[in-house]
Protein backbone atom coordinates (compact mmCIF):
# COMPACT_ATOMS: atom_id res chain seq x y z
CA UNK A 1 0.00 0.00 0.00
CA UNK A 2 2.72 2.51 0.90
CA UNK A 3 4.81 1.39 -2.36
CA UNK A 4 1.73 2.12 -4.27
CA UNK A 5 1.39 5.24 -2.54
CA UNK A 6 4.82 6.10 -3.35
CA UNK A 7 4.66 5.49 -6.89
CA UNK A 8 1.74 7.57 -7.20
CA UNK A 9 3.68 10.68 -5.47
CA UNK A 10 6.78 9.84 -7.68
CA UNK A 11 4.52 9.98 -10.63
CA UNK A 12 3.02 13.60 -9.40
CA UNK A 13 6.16 14.87 -9.19
CA UNK A 14 7.19 13.59 -12.52
CA UNK A 15 4.34 15.26 -13.92
CA UNK A 16 4.72 18.17 -12.43
CA UNK A 17 8.42 18.85 -13.40
CA UNK A 18 7.38 17.90 -16.85
CA UNK A 19 4.53 20.35 -17.16
CA UNK A 20 6.91 23.27 -15.89
CA UNK A 21 9.01 22.23 -18.11
CA UNK A 22 6.67 22.62 -20.62
CA UNK A 23 5.53 25.36 -19.62
CA UNK A 24 9.02 27.33 -19.27
CA UNK A 25 9.63 26.55 -22.61
CA UNK A 26 6.52 27.19 -24.33
CA UNK A 27 6.68 30.55 -22.29
CA UNK A 28 10.02 31.14 -23.39
CA UNK A 29 8.89 30.30 -26.82
CA UNK A 30 6.04 32.39 -27.02
CA UNK A 31 8.63 35.43 -26.08
CA UNK A 32 11.05 34.68 -28.36
CA UNK A 33 8.68 34.86 -31.48
CA UNK A 34 7.02 38.17 -30.02
CA UNK A 35 10.74 39.46 -29.92
CA UNK A 36 11.57 38.56 -33.77
CA UNK A 37 8.27 39.96 -34.54
CA UNK A 38 8.60 43.25 -33.21
CA UNK A 39 12.42 43.12 -34.79
CA UNK A 40 10.83 42.17 -38.18
CA UNK A 41 8.04 44.68 -37.74
CA UNK A 42 10.68 47.49 -36.62
CA UNK A 43 13.22 46.46 -40.13
CA UNK A 44 9.78 46.62 -42.25
CA UNK A 45 8.93 49.87 -40.93
CA UNK A 46 12.04 51.36 -42.35
CA UNK A 47 12.09 50.19 -45.80
CA UNK A 48 9.82 52.33 -48.06
CA UNK A 49 8.68 51.66 -51.79
CA UNK A 50 8.70 54.52 -54.16
CA UNK A 51 6.75 54.27 -57.56
CA UNK A 52 8.73 55.57 -60.17
CA UNK A 53 7.37 55.62 -64.33
CA UNK A 54 5.54 52.41 -62.93
CA UNK A 55 8.45 50.48 -61.07
CA UNK A 56 8.82 49.95 -57.50
CA UNK A 57 11.90 51.36 -56.06
CA UNK A 58 12.75 50.39 -52.27
CA UNK A 59 14.12 52.94 -50.38
CA UNK A 60 15.58 53.42 -46.50
CA UNK A 61 14.00 55.83 -43.94
CA UNK A 62 16.37 57.37 -41.69
CA UNK A 63 16.83 60.22 -38.98
CA UNK A 64 16.96 63.54 -40.80
CA UNK A 65 19.90 64.87 -39.37
CA UNK A 66 21.70 62.02 -41.60
CA UNK A 67 20.04 64.14 -44.99
CA UNK A 68 19.97 67.50 -44.23
CA UNK A 69 23.00 68.17 -46.10
CA UNK A 70 21.15 66.33 -49.55
CA UNK A 71 18.02 67.74 -48.84
CA UNK A 72 19.48 71.10 -47.93
CA UNK A 73 21.24 71.12 -51.50
CA UNK A 74 18.09 70.08 -53.45
CA UNK A 75 16.31 72.51 -51.75
CA UNK A 76 18.32 75.29 -52.67
CA UNK A 77 18.89 74.05 -56.20
CA UNK A 78 15.01 73.51 -56.70
CA UNK A 79 14.64 77.24 -55.39
CA UNK A 80 17.02 78.81 -58.00
CA UNK A 81 15.27 76.70 -60.76
CA UNK A 82 12.25 77.44 -60.51
CA UNK A 83 12.70 81.42 -59.60
CA UNK A 84 15.46 81.49 -62.77
CA UNK A 85 13.98 79.02 -65.03
CA UNK A 86 11.40 81.52 -67.24
CA UNK A 87 9.86 81.31 -70.65
CA UNK A 88 7.90 83.87 -72.78
CA UNK A 89 4.50 82.60 -71.40
CA UNK A 90 3.22 84.17 -68.21
CA UNK A 91 1.49 81.39 -67.28
CA UNK A 92 4.82 79.96 -66.98
CA UNK A 93 6.31 82.09 -65.02
CA UNK A 94 4.02 82.78 -62.09
CA UNK A 95 3.85 78.91 -61.96
CA UNK A 96 7.55 78.30 -61.72
CA UNK A 97 7.80 82.13 -59.22
CA UNK A 98 5.01 80.48 -57.34
CA UNK A 99 6.57 77.34 -56.84
CA UNK A 100 9.90 79.21 -55.75
CA UNK A 101 8.16 81.45 -53.61
CA UNK A 102 7.31 78.83 -50.99
CA UNK A 103 10.87 77.40 -50.44
CA UNK A 104 12.03 81.34 -49.59
CA UNK A 105 10.88 83.99 -46.87
CA UNK A 106 10.06 87.40 -48.23
CA UNK A 107 13.60 88.27 -49.36
CA UNK A 108 13.26 86.30 -52.42
CA UNK A 109 9.69 88.02 -52.88
CA UNK A 110 11.42 91.68 -52.78
CA UNK A 111 13.75 90.65 -55.64
CA UNK A 112 10.46 89.23 -57.54
CA UNK A 113 8.48 92.44 -56.89
CA UNK A 114 11.71 94.35 -58.02
CA UNK A 115 12.14 92.69 -61.04
CA UNK A 116 8.39 92.92 -61.94
CA UNK A 117 8.75 96.64 -61.43
CA UNK A 118 11.63 97.01 -63.81
CA UNK A 119 9.48 95.36 -66.54
CA UNK A 120 12.11 92.13 -66.43
CA UNK A 121 9.11 89.84 -66.74
CA UNK A 122 7.37 91.75 -69.63
CA UNK A 123 10.62 92.10 -71.38
CA UNK A 124 11.19 88.53 -71.27
CA UNK A 125 7.45 87.96 -73.05
CA UNK A 126 7.60 90.23 -75.06
CA UNK A 127 11.45 89.49 -76.68
CA UNK A 128 10.35 85.62 -77.23
CA UNK A 129 13.27 84.75 -74.13
CA UNK A 130 14.30 81.66 -72.92
CA UNK A 131 16.04 81.25 -69.28
CA UNK A 132 17.85 78.58 -68.14
CA UNK A 133 19.94 77.74 -65.09
CA UNK A 134 22.27 74.64 -63.81
CA UNK A 135 23.68 74.68 -60.81
CA UNK A 136 27.65 74.46 -60.42
CA UNK A 137 28.15 74.22 -56.88
CA UNK A 138 26.31 74.71 -53.62
CA UNK A 139 28.01 74.95 -50.68
CA UNK A 140 25.81 74.04 -47.33
CA UNK A 141 27.19 74.54 -43.66
CA UNK A 142 25.31 72.59 -41.28
CA UNK A 143 27.46 73.30 -38.40
CA UNK A 144 25.82 76.14 -37.61
CA UNK A 145 22.14 77.03 -37.58
CA UNK A 146 20.44 78.48 -39.80
CA UNK A 147 22.40 76.82 -41.98
CA UNK A 148 24.68 79.10 -44.58
CA UNK A 149 24.47 78.13 -48.57
CA UNK A 150 26.47 79.61 -51.18
CA UNK A 151 24.81 78.99 -54.46
CA UNK A 152 27.25 79.25 -57.56
CA UNK A 153 25.57 78.49 -61.15
CA UNK A 154 25.45 79.11 -65.58
CA UNK A 155 22.35 80.86 -66.36
CA UNK A 156 21.66 80.95 -69.98
CA UNK A 157 19.89 83.53 -71.56
CA UNK A 158 18.00 82.89 -74.98
CA UNK A 159 17.21 85.46 -77.01
CA UNK A 160 16.21 85.03 -80.94
CA UNK A 161 19.57 86.39 -82.03
CA UNK A 162 21.94 85.59 -79.62
CA UNK A 163 22.88 83.49 -76.06
CA UNK A 164 24.27 84.80 -73.28
CA UNK A 165 25.64 82.85 -69.90
CA UNK A 166 26.29 84.38 -66.72
CA UNK A 167 28.00 83.75 -64.02
CA UNK A 168 25.52 83.70 -61.44
CA UNK A 169 26.49 83.79 -57.42
CA UNK A 170 23.74 83.87 -54.75
CA UNK A 171 23.52 83.33 -50.26
CA UNK A 172 21.40 83.10 -47.86
CA UNK A 173 20.69 80.90 -45.30
CA UNK A 174 18.18 77.67 -43.79
CA UNK A 175 15.75 77.09 -41.80
CA UNK A 176 13.80 74.59 -41.05
CA UNK A 177 9.80 74.56 -41.01
CA UNK A 178 7.06 71.98 -41.44
CA UNK A 179 7.10 69.77 -44.56
CA UNK A 180 4.04 69.95 -46.96
CA UNK A 181 3.09 69.66 -50.51
CA UNK A 182 4.67 73.01 -51.87
CA UNK A 183 7.52 72.63 -49.53
CA UNK A 184 8.55 69.01 -49.52
CA UNK A 185 12.09 69.50 -47.83
CA UNK A 186 11.14 71.42 -44.95
CA UNK A 187 13.26 74.60 -45.47
CA UNK A 188 12.75 77.91 -45.64
CA UNK A 189 15.60 80.30 -47.64
CA UNK A 190 16.24 83.51 -45.98
CA UNK A 191 17.88 86.37 -46.25
CA UNK A 192 18.42 85.74 -49.89
CA UNK A 193 20.97 87.90 -51.88
CA UNK A 194 22.71 87.81 -55.23
CA UNK A 195 26.30 88.11 -55.00
CA UNK A 196 27.24 88.05 -58.59
CA UNK A 197 25.43 88.31 -61.94
CA UNK A 198 27.44 89.12 -64.72
CA UNK A 199 28.02 87.84 -68.60
CA UNK A 200 30.81 85.38 -69.36
CA UNK A 201 29.62 84.57 -72.88
CA UNK A 202 27.84 85.71 -75.58
CA UNK A 203 27.13 83.93 -78.88
CA UNK A 204 25.06 84.86 -82.16
CA UNK A 205 22.15 82.34 -83.40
Amino acid sequence: MFQKMKNIDTAFRYIRLVSVLFITGTLLLCVFIVTKSYQASQQSQQRVFILANGKAIEAFAAERKENIPVEAMDHVKMFHHYFFSLDPDDKVIQEHISKALYLADRSAKEQYDNLKENGYFASVISGNISQEIEADSIAVNIDQYPFYFRYTGKQRIIRPASIVTRLLITEGYLRSVARSDHNPHGFLIEKWRTVSNQDIQSQNR
